[in-house]
């Protein structure tokens, strides 16, 4: 500041002196954000542009400001065509869409479930062991790989039955009964994935065989599902694109884009389950492997959307 002073002060006298006039002159200095004023006696006014650096660095801000905006403003426009934000559209449209997909299933899955009552927990034990590990040597040799052979289930659980009191003669009353403990059940239930879907009617058959006491939740399925999934999701979006294309020219509107969208999944495969007794009687029966066609799964998406109109 002491040294801008100088400088102010040489340019005044030099001024005056080309001027011609001879005067004494005095002069102040006062700084403002973005200039500095110097005053003289004659009321003249001198208006000194502050340094370079500081003009640059005032540009520089206004510019890094600017862009923030913009870059703000521009966010904040996108988000307004992603689905459900923004202001809330007031005059929209619902549609639905629907998407099949048929494929040969080449995996099957079922339970086999072994039970087995005795007295003695341990009777009970070794008689369901030994058919439960006949059943997985037999599913091995079969070609079954032991990581698709899996326990889900093993459970030990007494068995009562109910004891009713002698009513004695005479007696205007009887007594009450009682549970009286008979045995133990213990019960252990396989899951058994079959890879090879032709095998499945041989292997139903031999587990048989083996005294399990029930085979259940026999399905087919895709190994691929999620791939065929998607592909049913993408008719049922046509569908209901096509849908919403057409309404939307029937009632004299404009499609705007989608505010909502929902998506439900079908396809539910029934299982077949087959006691004790049939597949005993099918192994009895010359061992002769129940048919057990794999058809062809529908793999399926039902969709909901909604769109806002103009």
């Amino acid at each position: 500041m002491v040294s801008m002073a100088i400088r102010t002060a040489r340019c005044v006298k030099r001024f005056l002196r080309e001027s011609g006039k001879k005067i004494r002159t005095h002069f102040v200095i006062e700084a403002y954000p973005l200039t500095q004023q110097v005053y003289c006696m004659n009321d003249s006014k001198i208006t000194i542009a502050p340094p370079e650096i500081i003009v640059k660095a005032g540009a520089l801000a206004l510019g890094v400001l600017a862009l923030f905006l913009l870059v703000l403003t521009a966010s904040e426009w996108k988000s307004m065509r992603f689905i459900g934000s923004g202001v809330t559209a007031t005059n929209t449209i619902n549609v639905s869409g629907k998407g099949e997909v048929f494929a040969v299933p080449d995996t099957g899955e079922f339970t086999l479930t072994v039970r087995e009552t005795a007295k003695q927990v341990k009777d009970a034990q070794d008689t369901a062991t030994k058919k439960a590990n006949g059943s997985i040597a037999f599913l091995k040799d079969a070609g079954v790989d032991e990581k698709d052979i899996k326990t889900t289930d093993y459970s030990v659980n007494p068995q009562y039955e109910w004891q009713q009191g002698v009513c004695p003669a005479n007696a205007g009353y009887c007594p009450g009964g009682k549970q009286i403990l008979t045995g133990f059940q213990v019960s252990q239930t396989l899951s058994v994935k079959v890879r090879d879907t032709k095998k499945a009617g041989d292997l139903l058959s031999g587990v048989g065989s083996k005294g399990v006491s029930e085979v259940s939740g026999l399905t087919f399925t895709v190994a691929d599902e999620d791939s065929l999934k998607a592909e049913a999701r993408e008719k049922a979006i046509a569908d209901a694109k096509e849908k919403a294309d057409v309404l939307a020219k029937q009632l004299g509107v404009s499609v705007v884009r989608i505010v909502g969208f929902s998506e439900n999944d079908g396809g539910y495969v029934q299982p077949m389950y087959m006691k004790r007794e049939a597949l005993m009687a099918a192994d009895s029966m010359g061992g002769a492997a129940p048919q057990v066609p794999v058809g062809q799964n529908k793999i399926q998406s039902n969709v909901s959307i909604t769109y806002e109109i103009k």
